[in-house]
């Protein structure tokens, strides 16, 4: 497969190619072809995970100097999570080079989501690897924090736990409960399913990579089928 596309609409041009090669193909992949002596991508997606941490961080902590802690670390989160991760990498055109099984291509769904969030952190990871922290800085910055505006426009790095919390105490005069409702994935590469109840009132639910992700969407969900937002 010919990456150069993608290098070009990524503004990246990789070095070492078998690098860029491997920040697209899933363990699905690897499971059909084991014989290909490819690697998965997901030592490059744990890498890639805590560079564009570090990178968004230092870009709000500069950006936003009236913002406390609190403030800082849920706009990070509205920026660095699956939702976030796949819409950047579907602009990008990464579903036409990702190299799967024959059953994860069939599944466009929130599976896939998963999967090219997944695919762009590995993609900055290969970026750290091949050419080090200020280029990955550097595609963060080009395709990722331009988002920054639009999240604060439409209010989804606020807190919604806290807001829904708030609006069943004030309407309900009950506080809303978390239960994780489904879980799978391998331990390095959960998914959760989660569900807020108001009692025993199942009022949203959402999905994660991790608990504190899911909960804040199922408080998002909540809200809007309550019409509290």
């Amino acid at each position: 497969m010919d990456f150069s596309k993608f290098e070009e609409t990524a503004g990246v041009e990789f070095k070492d190619k078998a690098l860029l090669k491997q920040a697209f193909i899933h363990r699905s992949y690897i499971n059909e072809n084991r014989a290909s002596g490819l690697e998965h991508n997901e030592r490059l997606e744990f890498l890639g995970d805590a560079v564009l941490e570090l990178a968004i961080t230092n870009y709000l902590y500069k950006k936003f100097p009236e913002m406390n802690e609190g403030e800082l670390t849920s706009l990070r989160s509205a920026l660095v999570n699956a939702d976030t991760c796949a819409e950047v990498a579907q602009k990008l055109g990464a579903n036409d080079f990702l190299l799967l099984s024959k059953g994860e291509s069939k599944d466009n769904g929130r599976a896939r989501q998963y999967i090219l969030a997944n695919t762009l952190e590995a993609f900055i990871g290969a970026i750290y690897m091949d050419q080090g922290f200020d280029s990955a800085e550097k595609f963060i910055l080009a395709h990722i924090t331009p988002l920054t505006e639009g999240i604060i426009e439409k209010g989804t790095w606020i807190d919604a736990k806290s807001l829904f919390q708030e609006k069943a105490q004030e309407h309900e005069n009950t506080t809303p409960s978390y239960k994780t409702l489904y879980e799978s994935g391998p331990d390095h590469d959960k998914k959760f399913t989660i569900g807020v109840y108001i009692g025993n009132e199942l009022v949203g639910q959402g999905d994660g990579k991790s608990k504190q992700d899911a909960e804040q969407e199922a408080a998002r969900n909540a809200l809007k089928n309550k019409g509290w937002d």
